[in-house]
């Protein structure tokens, strides 16, 4: 009879661990974390606009930051920032990255690997989805602040 207590109150302690273990890996950054793990994370930080310092930031509307990795929003294509083409281009490209900023501070998010880990500039691609699943870029798309991205750069300016 002992022998099943102490067993069950082993098991109750391994599970009791294994919950809080689950619980504090949302405070593992995901550039240290292994790749199924970090598609599982959900994330909620409090976004600004990048600077210099910044490790988590919107730097466009299709590009952030997050804890010191730099993630592109793999699923949109949003006007140029630096440098816009056009005046209308700057004021669209503004207003993508303001409501990406709103989107990211409103509530937990979690990040998705696209078909590939990295683009060519280093940057982790990702697609972004709110806890019902989602997209926050499709979410830009609706408001027709981006482009579903099709693998190619399409002028904004005519």
């Amino acid at each position: 009879m002992v022998g099943f207590l102490v067993f069950g109150v082993l098991m109750a302690g391994a599970a009791a661990f294994e919950t809080v273990g689950d619980r504090l890996s949302g405070f593992i950054p995901a550039s240290l974390k292994p790749s199924q793990a970090a598609e599982s994370t959900v994330y909620e930080r409090s976004f600004s606009y990048c600077s210099k310092i910044s490790r988590t930031c919107v730097v466009d509307g299709d590009t952030i930051w997050l804890d010191g990795t730099k993630i592109r929003i793999a699923d949109i294509d949003t006007p140029e920032l630096s440098p816009p083409r056009c005046a209308y281009e700057r004021e669209l490209g503004e207003r993508a990255k303001a409501r990406l900023r709103d989107l990211l501070n409103v509530g937990p998010f979690t990040l998705r690997k696209a078909d590939r880990d990295e683009d060519r500039y280093g940057r982790k691609l990702r697609t972004v989805h709110r806890a019902d699943g989602r997209s926050i870029g499709l979410i830009l798309v609706d408001e027709g602040l981006a482009r579903e991205w099709d693998g190619a750069r399409h002028p904004w300016c005519s």
